[in-house]
C-alpha cells in the first residue's frame, strides 16, 4: 500500500466522522467540511491505486535483458 492510498483512507475515515458528527449536531458547516474531505480522500485512494497499477504495468513492459535472444 503507497502513501496516496494510506492518507486517502485517512480522510476518508476522518471526514466521514466530520461529516457525521455534523449531521447529528446540526453544525452544516462541519458537515459540509466531512463531506469535502471525504471527497478528497476518495481521490487520492483512486489515485494511489493508479500509481500502484501503472507501476506494475510498467514492470511488466520492461524485457527481461538477462534471458538470451531466442534463434
Amino acid at each position: 500500500m503507497n502513501r496516496d492510498r494510506v492518507k486517502g483512507i485517512f480522510d476518508e475515515l476522518v471526514g466521514s466522522a466530520k461529516r457525521m458528527v455534523g449531521k447529528f449536531a446540526g453544525n452544516r458547516p462541519l458537515e459540509a467540511r466531512g463531506i469535502a474531505q471525504q471527497g478528497k480522500g476518495r481521490f487520492r485512494n483512486a489515485l494511489g491505486s493508479a500509481k500502484k497499477f501503472l507501476h506494475g504495468t510498467k514492470e511488466k513492459a520492461v524485457p527481461n535483458r538477462s534471458a538470451p535472444d531466442s534463434l
